[in-house]
């Protein structure tokens, strides 16, 4: 989809909504591709200061929000983005599970449905994600902003490229959620918080849709059919038991570990996906199993027990594995 605005004043301040090279805003026409036009509403919104965003959760009532759910700042946090709908969901530890605090409105990502392909390509990914402290402490301009680990080692056991994917304040980006400043505040606020209690690292699931049955078979003719598929089953484990699932990496293709593992094939391995020792944070209560330390492979003649390993070392910012390195330093966010 294309939207061609005219007239120098509207085009020179979408411009710098955009965030695009100031020579363009001097322009008469500036021509917007593959935006939808919900998006450029709210960044016109944005631009013109009509905030909050309609349906967007009070942030200065963060305390009551968090009692009326019984939850405390500190409490493991784990999310979910919905593309199509522009949402993202902040779920908290309670007890043995997860519980919604709030859905917020993104207030803009740029490209179409479908996972990001390649550095430049100017999409927005999906799949599964996770950010550990040192993805909080960025040297880019979004203060509050964090890395989601793009690409991780699905991505690049299936040749995606990218850097520097980051959940950010405002409303411009490049590949990147952009969720304004105050939404933006709180989100890193509780990430801050749940990584500075002990919870290890959390997860960003971001999906295309939200994967209903319905949903995934309106979409079954599509490119993306085979590679949502792998995301649902994630989707659905955790609609199931409110827990974020483990994940492994099996012949380039996304798998839910869940329950028994001997059905892995010998040339899958698992990732470490799960949020571990959460209970020990928590702060509302319950407990929860530890979570197994071996994935059993059974091939046809044998079944074995490996050990996880405790640091994974694929690449900076992989699958649920801990960064070895430092920090990338950032430019610009997104690409």
């Amino acid at each position: 989809m294309s939207f061609r605005l005219v007239r120098s004043g509207l085009s020179a301040a979408l411009a710098l909504v955009l965030g695009l090279p100031c020579q363009v805003a001097r322009a008469h026409e500036v021509d917007i591709a593959d935006i939808a036009p919900e998006r450029v509403a709210r960044q016109i919104a944005h631009m013109r200061g009509a905030l909050p965003l309609s349906a967007t959760p009070d942030p200065a009532r963060l305390s009551e929000r968090l009692a009326a759910r019984g939850l405390s700042k500190g409490d493991p946090i784990f999310i979910r983005i919905f593309k199509a709908s522009s949402e993202l969901e902040l779920w908290m530890q309670k007890g043995a599970a997860f519980v919604l605090l709030d859905t917020y409105p993104i207030c803009f990502w740029t490209g179409a449905l479908g996972p990001k392909l390649r550095e430049g390509d100017k999409q927005s990914p999906e799949g599964f994600y996770s950010v550990t402290p040192r993805q909080m402490r960025l040297p880019t301009r979004w203060r509050q902003s964090f890395d989601i680990g793009f690409p991780n080692a699905f991505d690049q056991a299936n040749k995606r490229t990218g850097s520097h994917i980051l959940v950010h304040g405002g409303c411009t980006s490049v590949g990147c959620f952009a969720m304004t400043d105050a939404v933006q505040n709180e989100i890193h606020t509780l990430a801050e918080a749940a990584l500075k209690n002990g919870q290890e690292k959390f997860h960003v699931h971001v999906f295309p849709f939200r994967m209903s049955m319905d949903a995934i078979t309106a979409h079954a003719a599509g490119p993306w059919a085979s590679f949502w598929a792998d995301l649902q089953v994630a989707y659905e484990a955790f609609e199931r038991t409110r827990l974020p699932p483990r994940i492994a990496l099996c012949e380039q293709r996304y798998r839910v570990i869940d329950g028994d593992t001997g059905d892995l094939a010998a040339t899958c391995r698992e990732i470490e996906a799960e949020v571990r020792d959460v209970a020990t944070t928590a702060r509302g209560g319950g407990s929860r199993p530890e979570a197994p330390r071996t994935v059993r492979i059974k091939s046809a003649r044998q079944q074995k027990e490996t050990p996880l390993p405790e640091e994974q070392s694929l690449a900076p910012n992989g699958l649920g594995h801990r960064i070895d390195k430092g920090a990338p330093r950032i430019v610009s966010s997104g690409s």
